[in-house]
């Protein structure tokens, strides 16, 4: 691995999509640069900035004085934190705000936020008079690490995660690691989850690195940047060569199967954050390919001694309120897994390990076999 680069030295991570490609601009205090940045990219642009309630109390003031010092004007839209507003009637709130604000086709949507925001802000965009471009300022670990990359926007349905959305592509990230030193512990957490993904689908090296340096990211030391930029470029490279999700940009949903089924059944709510249920589905994921003979349970055991390191859940035990009627119920939990979106023509997919650095994905796995699985996780710890 190399050394991690300065905090005071900017990084730009380009997602090469042609016409379309972007730059992620990642380091400590980039949100200065934002109306610069979208000055150049487009001259006597207006801008409606869409923010959730939390993020408002700390970014929305700073923004705005950054676009208007650039001489750009701004209306502004807020929404409920969490994932309730990831909704059709959310979609529709910002929708109508849009048009209400007169954002026209060569105006910019900017996403102020986590991955909540991000995703109903650039779904808007992407219908909004069928097409509005749209920028990404990321406010949570998640989000500048996955959610705010790659062109996927959307809202939730009551039948499951993600499944009403659009691929529309940022213009620019913007992702300003200071912005990370006001989130509460838990939710910098959840992030983290989605940081060691990318070195358990394709990258040992940086999953070793980061045992090593968790604590310096969490700090914000300079591990912090080169975790975001690492991260980054790694589903750049993905979102390159795949952006539709028809071959590898798949192995991006590590754990995600398990984990999407869980924040479903959770409601969607704070009893589980995404990141959360990624962590535990990441270890489920770890687990059920040892159980099929793919991954050394050695390195089942790492993954779950790191992510436990980091204070992440790691069993389905973790979860809060576990004992709740739902949760522990493994044909509605396959029952969710069918509804998620890699599936095809009703065969499950999964995405599974043969090592720590080695993702696969595994195709019409037998869902009699994960049933038993979940079965006999729901029932003891380990």
């Amino acid at each position: 691995m190399t050394a991690p680069l300065k905090t005071f030295d900017p990084i730009i991570v380009d997602v090469a999509l042609g016409e379309r490609a972007y730059d992620i601009v990642i380091g400590r205090g980039v949100l200065a640069s934002l109306g610069q940045r979208i000055a150049a990219l487009r001259p006597g642009v207006r801008t409606a900035i869409v923010t959730d309630r939390t993020v408002a109390a700390h970014w929305l003031k700073p923004t705005e004085a950054i676009l208007a010092e650039a001489g750009i004007p701004s209306s502004t839209i807020v929404v409920e934190e969490g994932e309730g507003s990831k909704t059709y009637a959310g979609l529709e709130k910002v929708s109508e705000a849009l048009i209400a604000a007169k954002i026209e086709r060569n105006d910019l949507v900017i996403a102020l936020g986590g991955g909540v925001v991000g995703d109903l802000a650039g779904f808007a965009a992407a219908i909004l008079r069928r097409g509005v471009d749209f920028v990404q300022v990321p406010t949570s670990l998640l989000a500048q690490v996955d959610s705010s990359v790659g062109g996927k926007t959307g809202i939730n349905s009551p039948q499951g995660k993600n499944l009403l959305g659009a691929f529309h592509q940022p213009v620019l990230v913007i992702a300003d690691t200071a912005v990370l030193d006001t989130l509460s512990p838990r939710q910098f957490r959840a992030g983290y989850a989605e940081v060691a993904k990318y070195g358990l689908l394709g990258d040992a090296g940086f999953f070793t690195w980061l045992e090593a340096n968790h604590a310096d990211i969490v700090t914000g030391g300079a591990a912090r940047e080169h975790a975001v930029a690492t991260s980054c470029r790694a589903k750049a490279a993905i979102v390159a060569r795949d952006e539709r999700e028809t071959g590898d940009r798949a192995l991006l949903n590590l754990g995600h199967t398990f984990g999407h089924a869980l924040e479903a059944i959770t409601g969607f709510s704070d009893r589980l954050f995404h990141g959360e249920g990624v962590a535990v589905g990441m270890v489920l994921a770890a687990q059920f390919s040892a159980e099929l003979g793919m991954l050394p349970p050695d390195d089942v055991t790492r993954i779950e001694r790191h992510l436990a390191a980091v204070g992440l859940p790691t069993h389905l035990q973790d979860i809060a309120g576990f004992a709740q009627e739902g949760i522990g119920d493994a044909d509605r939990l396959l029952a969710l897994m069918a509804q998620d979106k890699k599936v095809k023509r009703g065969k499950l997919t999964f995405i599974l390990m043969e090592a720590i650095g080695r993702a696969v994905i595994a195709k019409d796995v037998d869902p009699a076999r994960v049933r038993d699985f979940l079965q006999a996780k729901l029932h003891r710890r380990g």
